[in-house]
């Protein structure tokens, strides 16, 4: 968006004393004097060359990424033509891109006392007064900015961004899935909001239910059964887990703690431990930690190393792609396995549609091999043979009234048991979710 500007001048005209209206006479004076005096050429001139400067910083910011010279042409614009409100909002944002903060914030400041309405303006500024952290003051210029125009999306996304940093998670995760149900083809919404789910309530209990039938591969099917209580702290949320399990024609039971801490705006992790005394029904230990980072442009990037202990132990090490596409998440996935060289590798193509919120989606999944993070199949790695399977399901996951989360999935598996043997199982697993 640009603003439109208009080249000011002061000239002696003279007014009629009778009517205060110019004079025939005196607009002829004026015209011809701008005439032959080359005002006009000059004019024209300027602000050709003000805007061929300004567009050539653009180029030169967003393509070439040469900040340092992109300022120059922005503090010459300004030079000839201070009001260029476009230009310093520019030379803000490539202060702040080239490292100096202060000299962002000052000229930001400038633009946004030089035009409050304009609402370039105070989303630039309020941008880089998130970024360092200044909150309080972000609010402040957003609030002003709002008054103006109370139905910007820009603004309010800004404005849940901003509550997020404070740690105000319950009325940011309110605010973007209020402004996601307008726009649910937003992908940058979609992401922000999917981001804030785990941190709208402090506390949540959660219980789930696996069943697993077979066909061939086990006379009995599979029961897992687990409840969790999960608590939003500073750091980020962290869940303990009790799961009980009836498999192998035997029952046993697992104890688990996972959390995902927050190391920036950036980067956050993912760390989980469980132990069981129950082996084989659950491995004895269990073990995992990733690094996640947020992207630019909805992405989202994840590697990480997951243990698992049997008789014999098991390293598995994770990278995985997400990307919010409008109204979907589309994630692929990698486990890579060392240590048990029967192990086979596991990859996995997750989708999701979502539909009015966060907490609404349909869900798509093909994978190959077996993932150590699914509880109901991990127990499969501990095998002297390198087997192979194939899987596809599919699932719904909705909220009613917001604290109350559902979900259904099922799971059709073709697995190899034994070498050049294969058998189908059928998984379905519930879940229901009370925050609080």
């Amino acid at each position: 968006m640009f603003y439109l500007r208009s080249i000011k001048f002061d000239l002696t005209l003279a007014f009629s004393s009778s009517s205060g209206c110019i004079t025939l006479k005196a607009l002829l004076f004026t015209l011809t004097f701008l005439v032959l005096t080359g005002w006009f050429p000059f004019l024209t001139f300027a602000q050709s060359s003000t805007e061929t400067d300004f567009q050539k910083a653009r180029e030169i910011a967003f393509e070439q990424k040469n900040y340092s010279q992109a300022i120059q042409l922005c503090k010459q614009v300004l030079q000839q033509d201070p009001e260029y409100i476009d230009a310093r909002i520019l030379l803000g944002r490539l202060y702040y891109w080239n490292g100096a903060a202060d000299s962002a914030i000052v000229e930001l400041k400038k633009a946004y006392e030089q035009m409050p309405a304009y609402e370039d303006a105070t989303q630039a500024l309020a941008d880089v007064l998130y970024f360092e952290k200044q909150y309080d003051e972000a609010l402040h210029y957003l609030a002003a900015g709002l008054t103006q125009h109370p139905q910007s999306r820009g603004l309010l996304t800004r404005k849940a961004t901003v509550l997020a940093g404070k740690a105000n998670y319950k009325q940011a995760y309110r605010l973007a899935d209020s402004l996601l149900a307008g726009d649910p083809n937003n992908d940058q919404l979609l992401a922000l909001t999917s981001q804030l789910r785990e941190y709208s309530y402090e506390n949540r209990i959660e219980l789930t239910y696996d069943y697993t039938h077979f066909d061939e591969q086990f006379a009995d099917a599979w029961h897992l059964a687990g409840i969790s209580y999960g608590r939003q702290t500073k750091i980020g949320p962290i869940t303990g887990r009790v799961n009980y399990a009836n498999r192998f024609a035997s029952k046993g039971w697992q104890f688990e703690a996972d959390a995902y801490p927050r190391l920036s705006r950036t980067f956050y992790t993912y760390t989980s431990f469980a132990y069981s005394a129950d082996l084989p029904i659950f491995p004895k230990v269990r073990a995992g930690l990733s690094l996640y980072a947020n992207l630019p442009k909805a992405w989202e990037v994840e590697a990480g190393a997951r243990f698992l202990r049997f008789d014999e132990s098991i390293w598995a090490y994770t990278f995985s792609v997400g990307k919010y596409i409008q109204n979907f998440w589309v994630n692929g996935r990698t486990y890579l396995t060392q240590g048990n060289n029967s192990v086979a590798n596991a990859y996995s193509l997750n989708t999701r549609y979502y539909l009015k919120g966060a907490d609404n989606y349909a869900s798509l999944i093909v994978g190959w091999g077996v993932s150590p993070d699914d509880r109901s199949q991990a127990v499969r790695l501990n095998s002297n043979e390198k087997l192979q399977s194939f899987r596809i399901g599919g699932g719904y996951r909705f909220a009613v009234a917001k604290r109350h989360i559902f979900s259904l999935n099922g799971n059709y598996e073709n697995v190899e048991y034994l070498p050049e043997t294969k058998g189908n199982q059928l998984n379905i697993s519930t879940l229901y979710q009370f925050r609080f």
